[in-house]
């Protein structure tokens, strides 16, 4: 399969901290790729400079084949980007928000069909600022994927949603990968990682610190991904 994210030597500084310390990673196409690590990892980060709203002090970065920040206007039509708040203004209400993302593209989605499968009927008039944070997760996860891109970043996409809601969003990740949708998603659920992975990257103070299939990571299902996660990201002890 061909690789869709290629960083190599990703460097990351706000101020004085690198955020991203010489990350180098790949993403193969048409998989589904984790990025797991605790807060201040630089999984944020490390994302953003994929989506192109970051821009490295070193290294590189290529989505598709493209550079994000030199290659922006040619590689965004591309891609999808879930984004915690949504993206939305705060009174525009959730239908025009999602028309007018599909309105940009090319051969979006049907809305009808998205909007069915992501239970958004019974809050299509609803102003953002209104929505529960389930509906704002369920919205935003619409507009990343409603002009049907190549690569979906999906940040975080079933906080705030019920077991149900989650396992919805599960089936409809898995349907993207399916029709040849590269997805890269970040997540803190250790089952949502274990279950929808392909591929998995646990990156710690900037650096990548170990990378595998989940049956590799888990030694063939012997151990939890949240124990081995745990154990790779624990605070060292002095003594």
């Amino acid at each position: 399969m061909p690789v869709a994210v290629e960083i190599d030597n990703l460097v990351v500084r706000y101020g004085e901290k690198a955020a991203v310390d010489g990350l180098s990673l790949t993403v193969t196409g048409g998989s589904v790729t984790s990025v797991l690590g605790p807060n201040g990892a630089g999984k944020t980060t490390t994302v953003e400079s994929c989506e192109g709203f970051r821009r490295p002090d070193s290294g590189a970065v290529r989505v598709l084949g493209l550079d994000p920040i030199a290659d922006h206007d040619e590689l965004m039509p591309r891609i999808g980007v879930m984004l915690q708040e949504g993206g939305a203004w705060s009174g525009v209400r959730a239908l025009e928000m999602l028309r007018y993302v599909a309105g940009l593209h090319s051969h979006p989605l049907d809305i009808a069909t998205l909007v069915d499968r992501l239970d958004l009927g019974t809050c299509g008039k609803t102003p953002y600022r209104r929505l529960s944070g389930g509906q704002k997760q369920r919205l935003s996860l619409a507009l990343a994927i409603v002009g049907r891109p190549e690569i979906a970043f999906l940040d975080e996409p079933t906080t705030g949603l019920d077991p149900h809601g989650r396992r919805e969003i599960w089936q409809l990740i898995r349907d993207l990968r399916d029709d040849g949708v590269t997805v890269v998603l970040t997540t803190h659920a250790m089952d949502e990682a274990e279950q929808l992975s392909d591929h998995v990257h646990v990156l710690a103070a900037g650096k990548l610190i170990a990378s595998g299939t989940p049956d590799s990571l888990t030694e063939h299902g012997t151990k939890s991904l949240e124990d081995v996660y745990l154990a790779l990201t624990a605070p060292k002890r002095e003594n």
